[in-house]
């Protein structure tokens, strides 16, 4: 299979800490990637790393490459803000715009982009929000505050916000972190139905949810606070959970340690 995105001696820094050390990996399209990990080991900068989020903090700065269908993401002329277009992200709290209704915070991006038609903006709403799995519960009621929407709804307009724009990847950084059990699973259920358009990565400390709902996971760790982290392994998810060649990851997925 084609890869999606190829990761090549990635290190990323915040001014001089440097927080993750040399990545290697690449991710297949239409596939769900999981980076796992203990706190601090770098799995949620590599992951800003892949729309250059990363770079919006002062300081921060990455060496290595990240390649988008062979096209260099950090290369010479690429615009951030095209890059973040192509790469949309959905963060670990929901965060509708909280003075936009639920129509205008999944136009938001669209509008960003000059697209004005009515009839065009209506057809990328319903579109966007039968692909979040929202159309149903708020197809009355668009006018109304995007924040006034249950947590694990909001969650699911911040993904509908993100895919109408039609990026070609979709970042997800512990997206149900703050949302309950039940909220938690629409959300798995949404990431199995959306991984046959988008190529999906997403960072979770739940290690249930990373065998659910990957097909690739990404173990990383470091060896002491205050290191950088680092990639320690990564493989097929069912290789990863069931017979992982590094004791590490075996540690970790076991629960021993982490």
């Amino acid at each position: 299979m084609a890869t999606r995105i190829d990761v090549t001696g990635l290190t990323a820094y915040y001014g001089k800490f440097k927080a993750v050390s040399d990545v290697n990996l690449t991710i297949e399209p239409k596939n769900v990637t999981a980076f796992i990990g203990p706190s601090g080991c770098g799995k949620s900068t590599v992951l800003r790393t892949l729309n250059r989020m990363h770079e919006v903090l002062p300081g921060a700065r990455v060496e290595g490459s990240v390649l988008l269908d062979g096209e260099d993401l950090y290369g010479p002329g690429m615009d951030p803000v095209n890059v973040r277009r192509t790469v949309g992200m959905v963060f670990q709290r929901p965060n509708p715009f909280p003075t936009m209704s639920i129509y205008e915070n999944v136009i938001a991006g669209l509008k960003l982009n000059g697209v004005r038609k009515k009839a065009l903006l209506d057809e990328r709403v319903e579109e966007s929000l039968r692909g979040a799995n929202l159309w149903d519960e708020v197809k009355d009621r668009l006018n109304r505050p995007g924040a006034g929407l249950s947590g694990g709804q909001q969650q699911r307009l911040c993904i509908a916000r993100a895919i109408a724009v039609e990026p070609q990847v979709l970042l997800m950084d512990e997206p149900c972190s703050a949302l309950d059990p039940i909220s938690t699973l629409a959300i798995e259920d949404l990431i199995t139905k959306l991984k046959s358009s988008f190529t999906i990565v997403i960072v979770t400390h739940n290690m249930q949810q990373a065998s659910r709902v990957s097909d690739a996971t990404a173990f990383f760790s470091l060896e002491k606070t205050g290191d950088p982290g680092r990639l320690v392994e990564f493989d097929k998810t069912t290789k990863i959970f069931t017979s992982p060649s590094q004791k590490r990851t075996e540690d970790y997925v076991s629960g021993r340690f982490g």
